[in-house]
């Protein structure tokens, strides 16, 4: 079991999400556990104040870093060491196989932030990782918090219905965005669903997803490491070395 314990300062929004689809799922499972924190319970003065000014001016607040420090320990002190991981938008870019790496995690801490952000020297002592969903700014690491736990929880064995479903998703195992899919009806306003797919033929289906895949990876993500479109019953031809982006 992989246990996730995220600080915030609201926790029942998180809880509320958790409890639902795939996240529910996994805890039924047995497969995670999800903690949510409120570190305000940790302050110790009567207005269990968390932010105060920045030192050197400049607008908004900072978050405190005895709060956050005494909820870690907290933690760390019934469960064991985490994986220290700050969700802001200066943190390295969150991808599917940073995902694949959390997976094998048994203590995955996630810290939200808020305001202007965090004390620095808080995450210089804890050692903490940064870590960022995107090159946007949010009103506080919630949300960040709850995509990274959901892409590492579905990842675990057993939570998914069906085991491909991981490996042949956008970023799985081909690196590739996944394919475009089709259900009933068979025709919608005017539009067929392509034909290839109600030929029964399994190889030339696999072919047709494999290259309608890279084709829409070449189109709408030229970030991902490339890779070129093969002639229809050409064999695939294998990626080039390229950056590694956010999952979007």
């Amino acid at each position: 079991m992989t246990l996730f314990a995220i600080l915030t300062l609201f926790p029942e929004p998180l809880e509320a999400y958790a409890s639902e689809g795939i996240l529910r799922v996994a805890q039924e499972k047995g497969k995670v556990r999800i903690q949510c924190i409120d570190f305000r319970d940790f302050t110790r003065d009567r207005h269990r104040s968390v932010d105060d000014r920045p030192f050197g001016g400049g607008p908004g607040m900072l978050l405190r870093p005895e709060p956050i420090a005494e909820a870690v320990e907290w933690l760390e002190a019934r469960h064991g060491r985490f994986r220290r991981i700050a969700l802001c938008p200066g943190g390295r870019p969150f991808h599917q196989r940073m995902s694949e790496e959390l997976v094998h995690e048994e203590r995955i801490l996630l810290l939200c932030g808020r305001y202007e952000g965090f004390d620095a020297r808080l995450l210089e002592e804890l050692a903490f990782e940064e870590l960022s969903v995107g090159d946007y700014v949010l009103a506080g690491g919630e949300i960040a918090a709850l995509a990274v736990t959901e892409a590492v929880a579905r990842l675990l064995p057993g939570v998914l219905g069906d085991e491909r479903s991981a490996a042949e998703d956008s970023f799985g195992a081909s690196g590739d965005l996944d394919c475009p899919h089709y259900t009933r009806p068979r025709v919608w306003r005017g539009r067929e669903v392509p034909s290839v797919l109600l030929s029964g033929d399994h190889a030339a289906i696999e072919r047709w997803r494999r290259q309608t895949a890279r084709a829409r990876t070449a189109r709408t993500r030229p970030d991902l490491p490339h890779t070129e479109v093969a002639a229809p019953g050409a064999p695939p031809k294998p990626h080039t070395s390229g950056p590694e982006r956010p999952a979007g």
